[in-house]
């Protein structure tokens, strides 16, 4: 059995693809680094990550995709699922091998390809990528605002997917004259915008000295706003009589709003507030 194993980067796979089609084989497994290995395995190829290889394997998918099916890609890799690595590499490299990769291949061929749900790999992606769509979405909805005296919002999220970087021109476009930070607290980095350039990456060096609280989002009182203390208040009364008793469906509830998200909301996170 051809194995090979690579350091859990998607520069990393597409080097994996490089190397397949370069050494002319087909591993029948492709691990991340830390995997246990199977019984009567090969000795693995360790793949070692090459940007350069990368962007080539990355131009080719560019001349025989769609747009569609390069985003498919792109945002299935955020889902930071191991089971993706397998068919995710098995879709690449179907796409290459697409009769034969040459020129007689279609636009069509390669469209059927990455639409064709009848095809596990494809089906892999397609659905990892969906579940991404769907998080970045409810952060879009759930996501919830503290401003600190300095005029800074402060956001904190622990989304199940790396989606940050799918939202972050979403905030922009809708406070584009206010500075911002939303930070991941779940992968320790974050996005700051300052009211003018672009949102730019940012992390910590020490994540016990900021000054919030990771676990619920909460701004330390002597950072937090006045004012904000106040709307906080009026949203969480706002939130509790809007609520018709002989109306609460729980389940329902939970459908709309998934537990996961509630330690982070502030309609949801008081000492008043009786969780389901």
């Amino acid at each position: 059995m051809q194995v090979y194993v690579f350091d859990n980067t998607l520069d990393g796979l597409l080097t994996a693809v490089f190397d397949s089609f370069f050494l002319h084989q087909q591993p029948e497994m492709l691990l991340g680094e830390g995997e246990q290995l199977p019984l009567f395995a090969d000795e693995p190829h360790v793949v070692v990550t090459d940007s350069g290889k990368a962007a080539r394997v990355w131009k080719g998918l560019e001349k025989h995709l769609s747009v569609e099916g390069l985003r498919m890609i792109a945002v299935s890799w955020l889902s930071e699922e191991r089971t993706l690595n397998q068919p995710l590499f098995n879709f690449i490299c179907k796409v290459f091998r697409q009769k034969g990769g040459d020129s007689s291949s279609s636009a069509t061929d390669y469209l059927s390809l990455e639409r064709n749900a009848s095809d596990a790999d494809v089906l892999a992606v397609r659905n990892s990528c969906r579940r991404v769509l769907h998080e970045q979405l409810r952060m879009k909805q759930f996501i919830r605002f503290q401003k600190a005296k300095d005029g800074t919002y402060l956001a904190v999220v622990s989304p199940d997917h790396n989606v940050l970087s799918l939202i972050t021109h979403h905030f922009q476009d809708r406070f584009n004259d206010q500075p911002w930070l939303i930070y991941d607290a779940k992968r320790h980095y974050g996005y700051y915008y300052d009211g003018s350039a672009a949102p730019i990456h940012i992390t910590f060096e020490d994540e016990s000295a900021v000054p919030f609280d990771l676990t619920n989002g909460k701004l330390n009182d002597e950072v937090l706003s006045e004012n904000d203390k106040i709307f906080q208040d009026l949203w969480r009364t706002y939130f509790k009589a809007i609520c018709i008793k002989e109306r609460m469906n729980p389940k329902k509830q939970l459908s709309d709003m998934p537990r996961r998200y509630w330690k982070y909301m502030t309609e949801k996170n008081s000492s008043n507030y009786k969780p389901i």
